[in-house]
């Protein structure tokens, strides 16, 4: 069993490994307690919160990536930018949409 600090280490790919190899084993273990193989009924309990704390790391990167912060974190960037340009300005002049207006004729 992997600590969180273990987990945490891992990349993406590793803890999806990490997480489809507990989903197998608690599946496993499901058709042992079925059959009435399994002795240690408490191994049910280890695997699902391993797969609880994997999904939640999972997780916790998804969201960052979404809002750009993961791939800096990585590689020690802290999401500052100070040498490059402003917003770039399209020249396009806003328009309003004269839809909404009734036609007075």
């Amino acid at each position: 069993m992997a600590g969180k600090t273990d987990l945490s280490l891992m990349g993406s790919d590793e803890l999806e490994d990490h997480l489809a190899e507990h989903r197998k084993e608690l599946f496993n273990l499901r058709f042992q307690l079925a059959t009435g193989q399994l002795d240690n009924t408490a191994r049910m309990g280890q695997a699902r919160r391993e797969i609880a704390r994997a999904m939640t790391l999972l997780r916790e990167r998804e969201i960052l990536e979404a809002e750009g912060l993961y791939g800096d974190m990585a590689t020690g960037h802290d999401g500052t930018d100070d040498a490059g340009p402003g917003p770039v300005d399209s020249g396009n002049d806003v328009v309003e949409d004269a839809g909404d207006e009734e036609d007075e004729t």
